[in-house]
């Protein structure tokens, strides 16, 4: 994995895993297990926050408390402490997309009437997003059917589609996949991931 800036990594964790002629970087759970303890017994979730507070140690966002209140979350079934979640990419669908990018262009506006630079606001991990759930069935029957289709979304949708490729070329780490190209779970598996 990779990041912007390296974790502190009080632990110790980072580790490397070589396959295929490729050299790839971890921070590993039964590394840190060595210093916190037995975390066998974390559920699967909790290990998935826990690797990513490893792997976003800054002593800013995430420290080593917030590190410890995982652990301690063993002891006491529940905890107190709010942590950072940092996903390495985000997956999103046109309904709850298109939302998130207006959003992102409030906010651009905002710091631009506040005297600043509107280019700071960016996602800060790699956004894609795929319109997969707007698409009409108009056409059907006929070879020409899926095209046409597509036609119509486009030309129906013609504002929302001009938004969002001003947002594509807007924003760092953000792309849109347009519709007809397919299911954005399907999309994901055989394109983007």
């Amino acid at each position: 994995m990779s990041n912007t800036s390296p974790s502190k990594d009080s632990l110790n964790t980072l580790s490397t895993l070589s396959a295929g002629g490729k050299t790839y970087h971890y921070y590993s759970l039964p590394k840190a297990a060595d210093t916190l303890g037995d975390l066998s017994r974390l559920p699967f979730s909790l290990k998935v926050l826990l690797e990513n507070l490893l792997r976003n140690e800054d002593d800013t966002t995430v420290d080593r408390s917030h590190i410890d209140a995982m652990v301690q979350w063993l002891k006491d079934r529940g905890s107190d402490t709010e942590i950072q979640f940092r996903p390495a990419r985000v997956l999103m669908q046109d309904f709850t997309g298109v939302p998130g990018v207006v959003d992102l262009a409030a906010m651009r506006e905002a710091v631009k009437q506040a005297g600043k630079d509107p280019a700071l606001i960016n996602p800060l991990s790699p956004v894609d997003l795929v319109i997969d759930h707007s698409v009409m069935v108009d056409k059907y029957g006929n070879p020409s059917a899926f095209k046409d289709n597509v036609a119509i979304e486009m030309e129906r949708n013609q504002e929302r589609y001009e938004f969002l490729r001003w947002g594509q070329q807007a924003f760092d780490n953000f792309r849109v996949v347009p519709p007809g190209t397919g299911i954005c779970h399907q999309v994901n598996l055989e394109y983007l991931g």
